[in-house]
């Protein structure tokens, strides 16, 4: 519709760009028919196919033909914009972001995090303690870097059973947790201790900026890892699908400010609530040198908020006010 109307259109892309990216070079492939029936019949034949990355069968685990099919159309509509913007972080992924100029001859900008960080420096009402909300005033009762935040996503979370032996391993752990289960929290609280507090909802960005918290075991979906990265807090990973595999291979294996919680697996096996106490455990002890360096590696990451994704945003506001084909846009 905006390029039937002469208007330049600009698509906003709230995934990684190595995600993103991944996806792109599938589009591209020649032999995509034929890679989309594979996956959809679970068909190992296309990890061995040639211009496929092998996170392809990772993103799509699972997942049915028209979901491939969708996601990839609408990949492909992309290129037919006039800009592209992710909000993601050069710095970050550099390679993936020059990866993908190299491929489009638009225009591509990284204007993240694309998170509310202007309010935490806000004054208002919210500093008088009778309007603090309940979730941090149990936070400033706890010593620095001592509770690990805990959430799972806004609508796509585990099952019941699973949720049963997570709650069990952060009990068995011995370690303060703060636990945000939208739908859940009466089942979690019932299954919970004196050492957590499980709430419906939470402002997570306030939360993880705040200085009891020591780390974030996470779904992995793309704002919360920006969230945490701003931050400066490390995470244990729990992906549960599509994008939050590769998410999570970026975190512990590119970034290397984090542990994986929950490897991948095709079976369908519940991570048990003795591998989660321990590996918690481990996480949050302020003696393990690994987790300190990882922690000093989350800190040095923190996203500067004048940094080239002010740039970015500048530039590309600057371009579209100039107007694009002849046209200005006020």
């Amino acid at each position: 519709m905006g390029n039937r109307r002469n208007f330049p259109v600009a698509s906003l892309c709230t995934t990684s760009a190595k995600f993103f990216s991944v996806l792109h070079s599938m589009v591209l492939t020649e032999n995509r028919l034929f890679l989309i029936d594979t996956l959809d019949n679970g068909s190992e034949l296309a990890e061995q196919s040639s211009g496929i990355s092998p996170d392809i069968r990772m993103i799509f685990e699972g997942s049915t033909r028209q979901v491939i099919q969708l996601t990839l159309e609408c990949i492909s509509w992309v290129q037919k914009a006039k800009y592209v913007l992710f909000t993601s972080v050069y710095e970050l992924e550099g390679h993936a972001i020059d990866t993908l100029k190299a491929r489009f001859n638009i225009p591509i900008y990284t204007i993240g995090p694309a998170i509310p960080y202007f309010e935490l420096h806000g004054n208002s009402s919210e500093t008088m303690v009778q309007n603090v909300p309940s979730d941090l005033q149990w936070l400033d009762t706890h010593p620095p870097c001592s509770v690990l935040y805990v959430s799972l996503g806004s609508f796509l979370s585990v099952s019941n059973d699973q949720m049963d032996e997570i709650a069990a391993g952060l009990q068995d752990s011995g370690v303060l947790y703060l636990w945000v289960a939208r739908g859940g929290t009466s089942r979690l609280t019932e299954k919970g201790s004196e050492m957590g507090l499980v709430v419906p909802w939470c402002d997570q960005l306030k939360v993880l900026c705040h200085s009891s918290i020591g780390g974030f075991l996470t779904h992995c979906g793309w704002n919360s890892i920006l969230e945490a990265i701003y931050a400066g807090i490390p995470m244990l990973t729990f992906p549960i699908l599509f994008d939050q595999a590769p998410n999570s291979k970026q975190i512990v294996d590119d970034w290397k400010i984090g542990w994986r919680l929950k490897e991948q697996q095709k079976d369908g096996r519940l991570v048990t609530r003795a591998s989660i106490a321990e590996l918690v455990r481990s996480f949050m002890d302020p003696e393990n040198n690994e987790v300190k360096n990882m922690r000093k590696s989350a800190s040095e990451l923190k996203v500067a908020e004048d940094g080239s994704s002010q740039r970015n945003l500048d530039a590309f506001i600057k371009d579209i006010s100039q107007g694009h084909d002849g046209m200005l846009i006020d």
